[in-house]
C-alpha cells in the first residue's frame, strides 16, 4: 500500500501536469467554482501556482509558508508563475508574430526565445517583438523575471517589458538597452501616438554581456504613478518614472526589434483579474 507521502507526491505530480498541459481547462474550472468572486479566484490561482512551481509545502502546510521576496509589499500574493518546464506554456502567450518565438532549455532551465524580427506593422511607432501573457491582468504589481539578450552589441541593443497593456496603441514599456537616449534605455508610454519617454531618472545604459542572464524587477503602483526598474540589484533602481495614465492591463516581454530569452517569471499583486481582451495584434499582421 502506498504511503501518505507517496500519495501526496502523485497528487502533486498530477496537478502540475494539468497546469502545464491544460492551463485553459484549469482556468475554466476555477472560474466555474468561484463564479464572480475575484478574490477567491486569486487565492485559488496562487495555490495552484505554488503547486506548479513545486512549492508544495506552501500550499499543503501553512506553517511552512514561503515568504514573499524582500521588497514585495504586505498584502501582495503570487498571482502568476512560469518556469517553462515544457513548451506548452508558450500557448499561454499572444504574440505580434508567434513564428519568431520558440521554447528552449538551458542548464535545466526552460525559457521562451524571440529569435527574429516580427512581421508586424504597428499603428503608432512602438516595439515589434511582443509576447503578452494572455489571461491575466494586474494594476499594481511587482514583476520578477530573468532576461538574456542574444543579439550583437550596439547602442540600442535591448530587451523590453510591457505592462498595463490596454491594446496595441495604449501601454507602457521599459526598454533596457546598452546606451540611454530619448529612444532607448528608458520607460515609455504609447498612448495613441509614437512612444514617448516618461522616465525622470535612468542610468547611462546596461551591459548585457554575451550569455548572461539578468535578474529584473519592475514595480508599478497606479495610485502614485510609480514605476521603478531594478536589474541585478533590488536596492537601487536603474530607472524611475511617474505616470497614472493606465491602470489594469496585461504583462508581456520582448524587444523593440532585437532577439532574446525570457525565463523564471514571478508576478506578485494585491489582486488580479482574467483578461477578456483577446488578441490585440490581429490588425498589425495584415
Amino acid at each position: 500500500m502506498p504511503s501518505i507521502n507517496d500519495l501526496k507526491k502523485d497528487m502533486t505530480g498530477f496537478i502540475q501536469k494539468q497546469l502545464q498541459d491544460n492551463p485553459k481547462t484549469v482556468d475554466k474550472i476555477i472560474d466555474n467554482v468561484c463564479k464572480n468572486d475575484d478574490k477567491m479566484k486569486t487565492i485559488m490561482k496562487t495555490i495552484l501556482s505554488f503547486l506548479f512551481i513545486g512549492l508544495l509545502p506552501c500550499a499543503l502546510f501553512p506553517e511552512r509558508t514561503v515568504p514573499l521576496p524582500e521588497g514585495v509589499p504586505t498584502g501582495y500574493g503570487l498571482v502568476y508563475a512560469q518556469d517553462f518546464k515544457t513548451s506548452s506554456p508558450l500557448e499561454a502567450f499572444v504574440a505580434t508574430d508567434k513564428r519568431v518565438w520558440k521554447w528552449g532549455k538551458d542548464d535545466d532551465h526552460g525559457y521562451i526565445e524571440h529569435f527574429g524580427k516580427s512581421k508586424y506593422a504597428y499603428k503608432v511607432r512602438s516595439p515589434y517583438n511582443i509576447a503578452l501573457i494572455k489571461d491575466i491582468e494586474v494594476k499594481d504589481f511587482v514583476l520578477e523575471v530573468q532576461l538574456q539578450q542574444t543579439g550583437k552589441e550596439y547602442g540600442h541593443r535591448d530587451m523590453c517589458i510591457f505592462y498595463n497593456f490596454q491594446d496595441r496603441s495604449h501601454f507602457y514599456y521599459t526598454h533596457i538597452a546598452s546606451v540611454t537616449d530619448n529612444h532607448a534605455h528608458n520607460c515609455f508610454i504609447v498612448n495613441d501616438k509614437p512612444r514617448t519617454k516618461i522616465s525622470h531618472e535612468t542610468t547611462k545604459g546596461h551591459k548585457w554581456g554575451s550569455k548572461d542572464w539578468h535578474d529584473v524587477r519592475l514595480v508599478r503602483e497606479h495610485a502614485s504613478g510609480k514605476i521603478e526598474v531594478y536589474v541585478n540589484d533590488t536596492k537601487k533602481p536603474i530607472m524611475r518614472a511617474i505616470d497614472k495614465t493606465f491602470d489594469w492591463g496585461r504583462i508581456g516581454f520582448g524587444s523593440f526589434d532585437d532577439t532574446g530569452r525570457v525565463r523564471n517569471i514571478r508576478l506578485y499583486a494585491p489582486e488580479s483579474r482574467k483578461s477578456k481582451a483577446g488578441d490585440p495584434f490581429v490588425e498589425g499582421r495584415k
